[in-house]
């Protein structure tokens, strides 16, 4: 792995990043770290560090929002039926069961759909529509779907519904006719939050419609919502879809997981009690425990369970939906498994890695509900983009998931010509494609990954945001730290590196499932000092599944090992 110094590394980042921490009254090595980010100026680094709801942008910047707010106070006011369609993966349930959930609560006759993936696929559909118009709905909102549904938005008016699209993927310069399209990403839009998830557009949305009602007197005779008691939902959908925790989505992650560890609403603490979740909940545990739970029905069954459950008000009946994601997730891990192993022979086959840029890998075999995390599976293991194709009767469905320096969806815009329909973007895309297409869409992808990717890119690498010394690691450091969280895409846990440390002590702790090579449990100090337990600048140290890892041990060795 090779390790990739950030500009926290250098003399000036020494010396500005102590001007900073002094400003602000932290520990220098927190200020470098904040220099390194970017975050250079007391101001902003404040700003960062102390997240406030002041601080997300005015929603009526973000293009086509008086449309949309005309139009959903339209039909509070005649008391129109209202249709939320939703998409199956997490930030489209959250989605769904935030506008449901609010527009309930602000008086509207709401209902949702959310497609099966296996029978229906991604998105609006045009036999969904017309169920939907069936019933009476005269609107529909969709959620993290609709910016590239020019047909099915068309279709839909010729039904007779309006439709308003929440969406955040990329826009092409062809767009449905619909009343209204909220999405950053498309043509002309300058709204400060490009990289909101459609749970994040939804929230907006919602804080304009508030703020219309509200002027229009509508609040007189009903109560007005709070709205900060929903960012649960935005917390989960945003961090779940990995879109960076920096600007807004940092505002409302930060107050979202207060919401989660708070567990106000009937569906999370369930959900909460299934995942082994108590106290305080943290971005990690939304990735690794809750989404994937939420998740887990779209990817194999019906996606409307995991909306249902977020939108329960009865202990009893939330704890069976929870239950049953639970067991829908227990199923979605058996069988990624099986598959990723597949998926990895598959890729192996194809010769030596840095033979290639991409990995396109396909079977009839394989589940399409699973294909997106084995595709991030793969990237992981071979640090190139990956696509992961599943077959069945001629037709074949794939996710893609990238590396930084290759954006997917323009990649797939480049190979449109091999493909059905494809959406998504810069790092996950989905594509549809005739099953013998196949090998002609690697081979043209394979060509943009050579074009668009070195060598140096396709690399593992460990980015270190700054130098720490042994003198400055204490437990203040450690709790000055938290506040950097939430951690995760565009905002990682900080990696520090220690100069010129030496190995004084090694054991080895076996591994208790017997399954490893067992852990290195080390005594580390600056080279040329004594291993004194007092010495200022010892550190106890642990290398986690490195038992079998050889290292020099004494004070005349001098090495630089990464600490974080």
């Amino acid at each position: 792995m090779r390790w990739q110094f950030g500009h926290g590394t250098g003399r000036e980042a020494v010396h500005e990043g102590s001007r900073l921490a002094s400003a602000l009254g932290v520990p220098a090595a927190l200020g470098r770290v904040l220099w390194a980010r970017g975050y250079r100026e007391q101001a902003e680094a404040e700003r960062f560090l102390e997240p406030r709801f002041e601080h997300l942008p005015n929603p009526f910047e973000l293009k086509g929002i008086e449309a949309a707010v005309s139009r959903l106070q339209r039909a509070l006011l005649q008391g129109e039926p209202i249709c939320v369609y939703g998409d199956y993966d997490v930030d489209g349930v959250t989605s769904t069961a935030l506008l449901v959930s609010v527009l309930r609560k602000l008086g509207g006759k709401v209902d949702f759909y959310v497609p099966q993936r296996l029978i229906e696929g991604y998105g609006l559909n045009a036999q969904a529509l017309a169920k939907i118009a069936s019933r009476g709905t005269r609107l529909v909102v969709s959620a993290d779907c609709g910016v590239t549904a020019v047909a099915e938005v068309d279709a839909a008016a010729r039904l007779g519904l309006d439709v308003v699209v929440i969406d955040h993927h990329t826009a092409s310069q062809d767009l449905p006719r619909a009343v209204a399209i909220l999405n950053p990403h498309q043509p002309g839009c300058t709204f400060p939050g490009r990289e909101l998830a459609a749970v994040g557009v939804a929230f907006h949305l919602l804080l304009a419609l508030r703020k219309r009602l509200r002027e229009a007197g509508w609040f007189a005779a009903r109560p007005e919502p709070n709205l900060r008691e929903v960012l649960d939902l935005v917390a989960l959908g945003t961090i779940a879809d990995v879109v960076p925790l920096t600007g807004p989505n940092r505002v409302l992650v930060h107050f979202g997981l207060k919401e989660l560890a708070r567990g106000g609403r009937v569906g999370v603490l369930a959900l909460k009690s299934v995942a082994q979740l108590a106290g305080e909940v943290t971005a990690g545990d939304v990735g690794f425990k809750l989404g994937p739970r939420i998740n887990a029905a779209g990817r194999l069954d019906d996606a409307s369970v995991g909306v249902r459950l977020l939108l329960s008000e009865d202990l009893r009946e939330a704890r069976l939906l929870a239950e049953q994601l639970d067991r829908a997730n227990a199923e979605r891990q058996e069988l990624q498994a099986r598959i990723a192993g597949e998926a990895v022979a598959h890729a192996e086959k194809l010769g030596p890695p840095e033979q290639r840029r991409t990995l396109v890998v396909s079977s009839s075999g394989w589940h399409v509900g699973v294909v997106g995390i084995v595709a991030a599976r793969l990237v992981e293991r071979f640090h190139r983009p990956a696509l992961v194709i599943a077959e069945e009767g001629g037709v074949a469905k794939g996710s893609g998931r990238s590396v930084e320096g290759f954006h997917l969806y323009d990649a797939l815009a480049r190979c449109a010509h091999h493909l059905t329909k494809f959406g998504g973007h810069k790092h996950a895309a989905g594509i549809t494609l005739d099953t013998a297409r196949i090998g002609a869409f690697a081979d043209a992808l394979e060509a943009q990954g050579r074009e668009a990717l070195d060598a140096e890119q396709l690399s593992a690498r460990l980015r270190i945001d700054a130098e720490l010394h042994p003198r400055e690691v204490h437990l203040e450091l450690a709790s000055q730290l938290r506040r950097l969280a939430p951690f995760g895409a565009g905002n990682p846990e900080p990696v520090f590196f220690c100069r010129e440390l030496a190995a004084h002590e090694v054991r080895l702790l076996p591994d208790k499932r017997g399954a490893g090579p067992g852990h290195l449990k080390l005594r580390l100090g600056e080279a040329g000092a004594c291993a004194a337990e007092e010495d200022p600048t010892s550190l106890d140290a642990i290398g986690f599944n490195l038992g079998g890892t050889a290292l020099p041990v004494g004070e005349n060795r001098r090495r630089w090992l990464p600490a974080g």
